[in-house]
């Protein structure tokens, strides 16, 4: 259930208070229903440097995966800002490299949500 819930509720709650959709509402908007695979939600980052290692969400800052539009299998990444503003780590980038790498596999596109801060610098 955590890791559904990125940076956490009070965070969700900021978002939508700006009228912005969480990175997991915008792929459940846009894929056909009932059709998101998941990849690596469990996946945590591995800074130790500037206190880090004491702020870890499962799934980092990405929600990547597979799913369909209007039937066609599509592989995505969606940044959330509910953690670390969604900004990019090692943990992160390894998400998406492998929803591109598998993408390339079965020749089918790759679509990227992005609401992000930029590059995690620590």
């Amino acid at each position: 259930k955590k890791a559904l819930l990125g940076g956490g509720q009070k965070r969700i709650d900021t978002q939508h208070k700006k009228g912005k959709l969480t990175a997991r509402e915008r792929l459940h908007v846009m894929l056909d229903k009932g059709s998101f695979v998941e990849y690596d939600m469990f996946l945590e980052h591995d800074c130790a440097d500037f206190g880090m290692e004491k702020e870890k969400y499962p799934g980092d800052s990405v929600v990547t995966g597979r799913g369909r539009i209007n039937g066609r299998t599509v592989f995505v990444f969606s940044q959330d800002f509910t953690v670390f503003g969604g900004s990019l780590s090692g943990a992160h980038a390894k998400k998406i490299c492998k929803v591109m790498d598998q993408a390339m596999l079965v020749g089918a596109p790759v679509i990227r949500l992005n609401d992000s801060g930029g590059a995690r610098i620590q």
